[in-house]
Formats: C-alpha cells, structure tokens, sequence
C-alpha cells in the first residue's frame, strides 16, 4: 500500500525519490529528514566521502504548509560530489575519453551487473549498485516513519557487534535495554537516543571501545569489517500482518526489507538462528495474565507469530558483510586481458555497520506502515488514528 522509488547514480547529479501511498496531514519538514540523514552519515570507520557530503533534502510535491497531501511525495538530494565528476558522469556525449573500468571487485556487484547488461564499464554498474542510493531510502522512509510516530509506533536500533568486538549474547541485550528504559513503549527511542552517543551506536561502553580498536586495526591492515545490528520497534499493536498468504506474511516483508540494504547477507527475528538449537519449551513465550491484560513472559518470538505482530516488542537482526572495497585488494582478473591482477581500489569505508542500523530503521517503516493501513484504514491521519483508538 505504500511504496518509494528511488534514482541516481553515486557521482551522478541528484539523487530522486518519490513516494506514495501516504496519508493526508502527516506533519513533516526537510529538518526531520536531514536529522535522519545525518544520523546516517555518522559512525566510526566511515570513508572520505562523508567529509564531502552534506546530505539535505528539498521536498519538491506532494506537503504543503508541512502537511502531507495524500498525493505522491517526490524528494531531492543533491550530489555535492557530482562537481569532482562531471565528465566521468556527463549524462549526453560519447564519454570517449573516460577510463572503463575493468577489474572487478570480489563481493560487488560491478561483475554480475557487467555480465548481466552487457556493459563494458564496470562504473555503469558501481553507481547505482552504490550504497548511496541508501540517502535517498532513509529520506523517502523517515516521511513513513513519522506516521508510524503519530500512530504511537517508534522505531530504533543498535549495533551488537562489529568484527569480533561483541555484546556476549541475548541476556546482556535485554539488561542493557531494561537498564535503559523504564516503559516499554518509549524503548526503541531511548535505546536509539544513547547508541547514537556512542562512535560505533554500541550500547555498551568497554566492547566499543573494542569496536573502534578493532576499526582502527583493520583500517591499518588494508581491511574492512561487518557487525551485526537489532532494529527494536515498540507499540506495535497486535494484529498486524497476515497469516493466510506467503507475500503477505509480515516478517517475510520486514526480511526483505532489511535484506535489500546493500551488504547484508542474513536476517533473523527475535532469537532467530539461536532457536533451532533449543527445545520448543525453551523457544516459546509463555502467556501470563497482568491484571486484566495478557502478556508473555518472555520474547523469544521476536514479537512476531505467525506473520502476524503479537503485541510484544518487534526484534529484528541483521547481518553486515565486511565492505567488499579493501585498501590491500584481494585476487581479480582484468576482463580485457583475463590476466591476474589486484581489485581495483576506491575511496571507501572501512565499517558502514553504525550507518547500516540507522538504514534498517527506516527501510522497515513501509512494512509496517502499509500493515497499519490494511488493518486500521482510512485516507487521513486523524481518521487512521480514531480507528486505532477504537479497537
């Protein structure tokens, strides 16, 4: 019910984005999206073209007097770098004398886009398999997410582990969390509020430290690294998504999200993997009465059964891969000569783990707002929000 668009190349001009399927007199205003795209910017290990980048966004349709219309929103970034490569990224002319790249990276998708649409320029490929393109996703999603916020639903995450500096496991979360919070409903936010205070978005002060010692080795070495980051979601009601058809199953939706994030090779909900090596009377949540209102005492699940949202806190995991651009190339071969030569190289990250978990933030608001929508209804905020307090 909700969707975005997004288009652009990484050097290119602008990026674009438009998205639709937002309700009519959501507040917005550029200075809520720039926040996010700051907040995406920031992190430990991050490369050179952040120093250039400056990332705001100009609303061009679709809100006016900072409300939304209900009609398509249609978002611009601006490429700052784009002035270091007009000629490399001149939309008209022959672009006869740019240097094709030739040399794959191992782990980018420069080869299998090539191969697939017949480029002989690797950079055809590069630009758009970029992570870039990810500044124009947390601009269309944080228009999304700040429905969900009006709706009562807050969204947050923080990183577990970069490299092999790492939270111990599930138990240590859980403390840090309730350490950090006193109401369940305001978690996600206030979790989010004290990653963002760390240089990694690690709860916990001794293993980031860990991280950016293990940044800073890596980084000397000619290397990269991934981590694992928890997006958590708090007031969620129960009841949304579906459990009658394969496409419209929520966590399947919410793992594609995450999964489309460049780099990330795994998704888990709740303790995920970790369930398949306990008992079922070890991996369930248990209901227990409070008063009058049912709860669990425990949240294995994730706060998802069946497809469907159960009421309890939303845990979703996501797996980075380490940067497939080293300093110190692996192994390649040159496409021209199909001789043996080193990757090629370019300006790069070191770790985009904290940047990541601020992405997988926004990339699940469309998820979950379209499962508002189909369950509550209705064209306008303020109607959206009276059906919400009535059930």
């Amino acid at each position: 019910m909700i969707r975005y668009l997004t288009a652009g190349e990484s050097h290119g001009k602008a990026l674009v984005g438009i998205l639709e399927g937002m309700p009519a007199g959501i507040k917005i205003s550029s200075e809520y999206i720039n926040h996010q795209l700051w907040r995406r910017q920031q992190g430990y290990g991050r490369g050179g073209r952040m120093r250039i980048e400056s990332d705001t966004v100009e609303i061009l349709s679709g809100v006016r007097f900072g409300k939304t219309l209900g009609t398509p929103i249609s978002l611009l970034i601006h490429n700052q770098d784009y002035n270091n490569w007009r000629e490399k990224m001149a939309v008209e002319g022959s672009g006869g004398s740019v240097e094709r790249m030739r040399i794959p990276r191992p782990g980018h998708a420069d080869y299998v886009g090539a191969v697939k649409y017949g480029f002989d320029d690797l950079r055809d490929v590069i630009e758009r398999a970029s992570a870039r393109e990810t500044a124009m996703r947390v601009a269309c999603c944080t228009i999304v997410r700040k429905f969900l916020e009006e709706c009562g639903i807050f969204i947050g995450s923080h990183v577990l582990s970069i490299g092999s500096a790492s939270l111990a496991d599930r138990a240590d979360t859980d403390r840090l969390i309730k350490r950090y919070t006193s109401k369940a409903s305001c978690a996600a936010y206030k979790v989010t509020e004290l990653a963002d205070r760390s240089p990694v978005r690690i709860l916990d002060h001794r293993t980031s430290e860990r991280a950016v010692a293990a940044i800073k080795k890596a980084k000397k070495a000619g290397d990269t690294l991934g981590g694992i980051f928890e997006v958590i979601v708090t007031g969620l009601p129960i009841g949304l998504g579906n459990y009658a058809q394969w496409d419209r199953k929520l966590d399947g939706l919410l793992a594609q999200a995450l999964m489309s994030i460049q780099a990330i090779k795994g998704v888990e909900i709740g303790d995920g993997f970790e369930m398949a090596r306990r008992h079922g009377s070890q991996a369930h949540d248990p209901f227990v009465a409070k008063g009058k209102r049912i709860d669990r005492s425990s949240n294995h699940a994730g706060g998802l059964e069946g497809g469907v949202t159960n009421g309890q806190m939303l845990v979703l995991r996501a797996a980075m891969k380490p940067i497939s651009t080293l300093a110190k190339p692996l192994k390649s071969i040159d496409l021209d000569t199909l001789k043996p030569t080193p990757a090629r190289y370019e300006r790069s990250d070191v770790c985009a783990v904290p940047a990541a978990s601020v992405i997988g933030e926004a990339v699940v608001a469309p998820a979950l707002a379209s499962a508002v929508m189909e369950r509550f209804g209705g064209d306008a905020l303020d109607v959206i929000q009276t059906h919400i307090k009535s059930k």
